[in-house]
């Protein structure tokens, strides 16, 4: 059986992605197909850092859904807990390109396959081996089957002393309102040892763009979090454990040229996790955090970015003098 250290929950997503920079989504001809997905990114990311990652999930009995399962194989990632859904089918976007910002996606994913995972197949997951679970807010936000799933699964996790991280991931297209979006990602954040805001999502989802109170916030959230990580952007990120008084700012790196921010926070995440497995300290496991997402920015795709160990290593000694 496949032995797995990293373990997460999520929707891969089959996107059709512009090639005609700043034509919008409905003036662009051009497309071609990738395959992302926020929980997806980070596994794929911690496999190239040579970790054994695997994903849970669900698609369609269809082209899509084959296409994801062929290429979460070929990325390395464990696919014994995808299952296959005969009536609904593979969730897909489209991406339009931007020469600066973010780029504008549109979601064809509500009645998906993973809207329809149903939480007995949590049950049949080996844990024996698992290091850590990544949670994301994306996951529960696509149905109410999915988040009953998504709970289950978190609580399973912390009832086998897995260690958790939660990034809420904010994506308000896919929730009924603002309200029931920040209400539920808040609720949910409380399964995270380790909770990653974004401080633009904070202060959506708690009312402040200031590093200490949010940390404060979450620290105050759930007696299971123990750490928070708010991503700063190109500052870097603060840190605060659990007892501390003060967190600390982990410096960011500079980088000359953005290509596209899309999928920065899941090498993030990977980042810190990976670095954690690794068994570097927390403000190491940081830095390896903002190294990989300024490495992703370079790119156009959703993970293109990621490294390989030589790839960290050669970052490292470039811009560290190491």
């Amino acid at each position: 059986m496949y032995m797995t250290e990293l373990l997460t929950l999520g929707e891969p997503i089959v996107t059709f992605a512009a090639t005609d920079a700043d034509q919008g989504l409905v003036d662009s001809i051009n497309y071609y197909k990738l395959l992302g997905g926020a929980e997806l990114n980070v596994m794929i990311g911690a496999t190239r850092l040579g970790h054994s990652t695997n994903y849970v999930s669900q698609v369609g009995a269809d082209p899509l859904g084959e296409f994801a399962i062929k290429n979460i194989e070929k990325f390395g990632v464990g696919t014994e807990y995808i299952s296959t859904d005969s009536t609904n089918w593979t969730a897909f976007q489209l991406k339009e390109r931007v020469s600066a910002g973010d780029p504008k996606t549109f979601n064809f994913r509500k009645n998906s396959a993973a809207a329809h995972l149903k939480k007995d197949i949590i049950d049949k997951i080996d844990l024996s081996n698992v290091a850590m679970t990544h949670l994301s807010g994306i996951f529960p936000a696509i149905s109410e089957t999915a988040r009953e799933t998504f709970e289950y699964f978190a609580q399973k996790m912390l009832a086998n002393n897995i260690p958790t991280t939660f990034d809420p991931n904010l994506r308000p297209a896919l929730w009924e309102s603002q309200e029931k979006m920040t209400t539920t990602i808040n609720e949910l954040a409380k399964y995270g040892q380790i909770v990653l805001p974004g401080i633009d999502e904070a202060e959506i989802l708690m009312g402040s763009s200031e590093p200490e109170e949010i940390a404060d916030f979450y620290l105050n959230n759930s007696e299971v979090t123990k750490t928070v990580i708010v991503k700063l952007g190109p500052a870097g990120a603060y840190v605060k454990n659990e007892g501390e008084e003060a967190g600390q700012l982990v410096p960011g790196f500079k980088v000359e040229h953005v290509v596209d921010t899309v999928g920065a926070g899941d090498g993030f995440a990977l980042g810190v996790i990976t670095g954690l497995i690794d068994g570097l300290d927390m403000y190491h496991a940081v830095e390896r955090g903002n190294i990989v997402g300024a490495l992703q920015v370079q790119t156009p795709g959703d993970n293109d970015g990621y490294p390989t160990p030589d790839e960290l290593a050669k970052f490292i000694a470039m811009n560290k003098g190491e």
